[in-house]
């Protein structure tokens, strides 16, 4: 294999699949970047073996071919060459040889047929969507989803389809981040739990703009395909908590608040806390609202702000990060948070209507 290139040409499509490379690796050839090339085009593909990143990009190539690489010292050159230099990339024996002006670098390959890709995979109807749409509904559902926990289906992202609608969902078990999406394909039922690394390469790639990703389901795949880049993840086996049992219904005290006056008082009293103190004590009275916080040094922090509340007295408290969090999420300007009692979780919603929810269990205090 041989081709030439722009520095640039090369950098950024391998920048776009080096997330999937691990640094710590039990099988060397995952450590390398697969480069398929053929006539005038060249392919990227990166895995861990839970989620495959694959680019392609028009270029000459004067000699076709497949090698693999290592993926971060092929980067780690490239990065390090001028701007705008040209690199001229070619095989000779088992060894690659990346040349720029006077710079020479020898590289070791592996060969591409020990590589392991998830090609011709089967995936049922493809859902449209403008690539921003679909980055906002990670952005603010994401943050929710658990880390390491022994319950594994949590540690990923829901994704349920059907009936013209598209429903992300995470929680921790704390606390639960859900967004609803009309869409124009009227799909079969589906849940698919996508894990969470898949979630973050995803959430990186998007644009923020109104360029097309497809999104296809397979039996234990997800495939996101967003022009020339193409994103395989393994899904989740297992079940997804029933979350419309989680969402209060009908709750009997509402509270709605400028969302940005409320979250700067939150984060305000928020700054004597510590570690092994998250929690925040909200007491709601007719049209007020007094956030407390105190940390083991019985350092203290209050905030009070004006709000359209009058159900009565009730003191409740939260960890103020899951607040913080849900609050940045919403949009509009005005938040609704809806309770029962100091033993129930909370609601928060847009006032103004929308297809956010967020829902945060209580903290003792």
């Amino acid at each position: 294999m041989k081709l030439e290139a722009k520095r640039e040409h090369l950098l950024k499509p391998l920048q776009q699949v080096i997330g999937a490379v691990e640094r710590r690796q039990t099988l060397p050839i995952l450590s390398n970047v697969l480069l398929s090339a053929t006539g005038r085009e060249l392919t990227l593909t990166a895995t861990d073996l839970e989620v495959e990143l694959s680019v392609r990009i028009e270029l000459p190539v004067e000699t076709p071919g497949e090698i693999t690489l290592p993926a971060r010292k092929l980067h780690d050159i490239l990065r390090a060459l001028p701007e705008d230099a040209t690199v001229v990339l070619g095989v000779e024996g088992e060894k690659a040889v990346v040349r720029c002006g006077r710079s020479r670098f020898t590289l070791v390959t592996l060969p591409a047929t020990d590589f392991p890709t998830l090609e011709d995979l089967p995936f049922d109807q493809g859902i449209p969507l403008a690539q921003r749409t679909l980055r906002g509904l990670i952005e603010r559902t994401h943050f929710a989803m658990a880390q390491q926990d022994v319950r594994y289906y949590l540690n990923g992202l829901l994704l349920e389809v059907g009936s013209g609608t598209l429903r992300v969902v995470a929680t921790d078990g704390h606390r639960l981040a859900f967004q609803e999406l009309p869409i124009a394909v009227d799909a079969e039922h589906r849940q698919v739990i996508v894990p969470r690394k898949g979630v973050l390469e995803l959430m990186r790639l998007l644009a923020d703009s109104e360029a097309e990703v497809m999104l296809a389901l397979g039996a234990n795949h997800i495939q996101a395909a967003m022009g020339d880049i193409r994103l395989t993840s393994k899904l989740i086996d297992g079940k997804f908590p029933e979350y419309q049992r989680v969402i209060p219904r009908d709750p009997g005290r509402t509270m709605i608040a400028d969302r940005m006056v409320l979250r700067g008082a939150l984060a305000r009293a928020g700054i004597v806390l510590d570690d092994k103190t998250q929690g925040i004590r909200l007491q709601l009275e007719d049209w007020t609202l007094r956030a407390q916080a105190q940390n083991s040094d019985q350092e203290e922090a209050e905030e009070e702000i004006e709000i359209n509340y009058s159900g009565g007295p009730l003191e409740i408290g939260f960890n103020v990060s899951y607040l913080l969090d849900a609050l940045g999420a919403l949009g509009g300007e005005l938040a609704k948070l809806s309770f029962n009692d100091a033993g129930s979780s909370c609601l928060i919603e847009e006032s103004e209507g929308g297809n956010s929810k967020h829902v945060i269990m209580p903290m003792r205090l």
